[in-house]
């Protein structure tokens, strides 16, 4: 059977077919199909297959995840050195301790030296205990805790704690009549106010 060769299509060739309006040119084979829409064109939401996030976006996390670091970083090397610290002055005292017991000892040999001395002259054994309290004042001074024993001399609040007032006519009002504690140290080294009595005012 002898084939017919194709009609051309009429309405491409045919100027007096009408083509309906709004209707665009027939398909054609040889060209892709639309698909489906995506996803995100129904619901204006972007699908599964959007891109990810933004370069800023990544900046911004890398540069908070560096801070978050070094903010870890810090804590860590503050409670480090706060613990270094603790140890340091720790072992500041003890050696502190140390140097004050040692300064002492020789105090203490002194004592037992006239203990064992004790049946002598007791004239011979007041002075050696009076020896040795000058030696204790001594190392206190050394310390830097000098001795305040002082009368005569105008009453200090500072450096005097009045534990009675007195009438004495031979004493200016306001001074130091006696002594009755000494005191120990000066400013923010003291160790002790000296108690004393102060003459009373008129």
């Amino acid at each position: 059977m002898a084939a017919h060769p194709q009609e051309p299509d009429r309405a491409a060739s045919d100027p007096d077919v009408r083509v309906p309006e709004g209707a665009g040119p027939p398909p054609r084979e040889d060209l892709p199909r639309p698909g489906p829409p995506r996803p995100e064109a129904a619901n204006g939401e972007p699908g599964p297959d959007a891109a990810g996030p933004t370069p800023a976006e990544d900046e911004y996390t890398t540069a908070i995840r560096e801070l978050e670091d070094r903010w870890r970083r810090a804590l860590a090397d503050l409670d480090n050195l706060r613990k270094r610290h603790a140890r340091e002055l720790e072992r500041e005292r003890a050696v502190e301790r140390s140097r004050t017991a040692a300064a002492f000892l020789p105090v203490l040999d002194n004592l037992e030296l006239a203990l064992t001395h004790a049946g002598a002259d007791p004239g011979a054994i007041v002075e050696g205990i009076r020896a040795v309290r000058d030696q204790a004042v001594n190392v206190l001074e050394l310390l830097g805790y000098p001795r305040h024993a002082e009368t005569g001399v105008p009453f200090d609040p500072a450096r005097h704690e009045v534990v009675g007032v007195v009438q004495d006519p031979d004493a200016p009002p306001g001074t130091v009549v006696e002594v009755l504690r000494p005191g120990y140290g000066d400013g923010e080294r003291q160790l002790r106010p000296a108690a004393v009595t102060v003459a009373k005012r008129e």
